[in-house]
């Protein structure tokens, strides 16, 4: 089961501004909508949609390295989703 302790966001190594900008979108954050756009057909919370934004970060992040059809602003809706979500898993008891 992916928990917050499991999933480790600090250990993403991405450009700083990247990383400010998607914080910063964080304040207007609509899950329902973001959501619908970014995993169409996914319906519910967790880890399975974490699971899902996580992919689809990495796809962006190859796309940005490589240069090819990078698009900036749905990296950083992609990234604000996932801290997110990511913030809405419980965390791990023991």
């Amino acid at each position: 089961m992916m928990t917050r302790d499991t999933l480790s966001l600090t250990g993403l190594r991405r450009p700083r501004l990247l990383i400010r900008a998607a914080r910063h979108a964080l304040a207007d954050y609509d899950r329902g909508r973001v959501l619908r756009r970014l995993l169409p057909g996914v319906t519910g919370a967790g880890a399975r949609v974490v699971a899902r934004l996580c992919a689809a970060e990495v796809e962006l992040e190859e796309s940005r390295k490589s240069g090819a059809c990078y698009d900036a602003s749905r990296h950083i809706e992609v990234l604000t989703a996932l801290m997110a979500e990511a913030a809405l898993l419980p965390r791990r008891t023991a």
